[in-house]
C-alpha cells in the first residue's frame, strides 16, 4: 500500500481485449445510424413553413409524418440506397480486430 492509502497498480495483469462485434451486428449498428441520420434529414427539411398548412395542417398530419418519415428512413438504410450504413461499416470493420 503506498503512503497515500492506495493500493499499487499491477503491471502484471493481462487486459483481456473486446470481443469483436460479429458482422451482422456492425451491419445492423451501421443501418441504424444511417436511419436516424435520414430522420433528421428529413425532419429538417420538413421544419421550414411554405405556408399552406392551413387545411391540411395539424397534429394527425404532424404525426402521420413523423412515422412516414420513420418508415422512409428503415427502408432506405436496409436498403442502402444511400449508402451511408455501407461506408459506416466499412471504416467501423477497419478499426475491429478480427483476431481471437
Amino acid at each position: 500500500m503506498s503512503p497515500l492509502g492506495v493500493p499499487p497498480v499491477s503491471t502484471t495483469s493481462a487486459v483481456t481485449p473486446l470481443e469483436p462485434p460479429a458482422n451482422g451486428d456492425l451491419r445492423k449498428a451501421a443501418q441504424a445510424f444511417e436511419a436516424i441520420m435520414l430522420r433528421q434529414l428529413l425532419a429538417s427539411a420538413r421544419a421550414n413553413d411554405l405556408g399552406g398548412d392551413e387545411l391540411f395542417g395539424g397534429p394527425g398530419l404532424e404525426q402521420f409524418e413523423a412515422m412516414r418519415d420513420e418508415h422512409f428512413a428503415d427502408v432506405a438504410s436496409q436498403q442502402g440506397v444511400f449508402g451511408l450504413a455501407e461506408a459506416i461499416e466499412r471504416q467501423l470493420a477497419a478499426h475491429v480486430s478480427t483476431e481471437g
